[in-house]
């Protein structure tokens, strides 16, 4: 499936097939187990997603609410985005180790675990990098990192500021 043009949850799972349905339905019953109390199903950039609402924490890079999962069936494979995976090199470690430990092969980019069937996943890891991060603990990661650009970001138009009055004086 391509980009889906739903607009909710229930209207995304109906645009799918029968058998990627099933699939989709059991992963996202898995990420709603695991899941910390905090986060909300919305449907966003085309997927399943679970984040932190805009009421709870506006401040967002992107004017978007603050990410944490994204299920979808893409094209040739399912895809779920696991970004405490990507934020926390401990959290990226055990789901790594629970694979290993299964037997199973992980095909992961920086937060976008590929699959092509049920069978492909270590469940238990899989439910366990879910579980990890709460949301107070994503929005600490989120403003550790993007507080810092924004450091950097004021400290370069300061800088920037400060060598073009140089050079109008000189």
């Amino acid at each position: 499936m391509t980009r889906s043009t739903a607009t909710t949850v229930e209207e995304y799972l109906a645009e799918l097939p029968a058998e990627r349905r099933a699939v989709v339905s059991a992963v996202r019953e898995l990420v709603r187990r695991h899941l910390p109390a905090g986060y909300r199903e919305t449907l966003a950039w085309g997927m399943i997603a679970y984040g932190i609402p805009l009421e709870q924490f506006p401040d967002t890079y992107n004017g978007q609410p603050l990410g944490y999962v994204a299920l979808a069936a893409q094209k040739q494979y399912y895809a779920l985005y696991l970004m405490g995976a990507y934020g926390d090199p401990a959290v990226d470690r055990a789901l790594r180790d629970g694979f290993a430990t299964a037997g199973k092969r992980l095909d992961m980019g920086k937060s976008c675990l590929r699959f092509r069937s049920l069978d492909d996943l270590a469940l238990d890891a899989v439910g366990a990098t879910i579980a990890a991060i709460p949301p107070e603990r994503l929005i600490a990661m989120h403003e550790a990192v993007h507080g810092a650009k924004r450091a950097r970001g004021a400290k370069r138009t300061k800088s920037a500021t400060s060598a073009t009055s140089k050079k109008r004086r000189g």
